[in-house]
């Protein structure tokens, strides 16, 4: 995805905060704790209510996505059938790409 792309979308997230996009990849890439009162997981949680599974594979790639994807977030999300979902995306991501340590 094209860098401007990506900007706009991570900046339409927070539409209603001023914080820069970068502060954002960082928050969910795990180089920084928070930005605002956002964390990571709070981050990934309003990016799989807002956008569809397409843009967010595009936003993220797989592997930043299992790691993201935790029981504590699937949880959290609030539609049924969100959870019912990802907790599917979930069990495929850790049949199909291998666990580093």
């Amino acid at each position: 995805m094209e860098t401007i792309a990506k900007d706009k979308l991570l900046s339409q997230m927070l539409w209603d905060y001023n914080i820069a996009t970068e502060d954002i990849e960082a928050v969910l890439k795990g180089e920084k704790k928070r930005v605002g009162h956002y964390t990571s997981e709070m981050l990934f949680q309003k990016m799989l209510e807002s956008y569809s599974w397409f843009t967010v594979v595009q936003l993220l790639g797989p592997n930043e996505i299992k790691n993201l994807l935790t029981n504590q977030v699937i949880n959290k999300l609030r539609s049924p059938s969100l959870r019912q979902k990802y907790e599917f995306v979930q069990k495929r991501l850790s049949q199909i790409i291998p666990t580093t340590r």
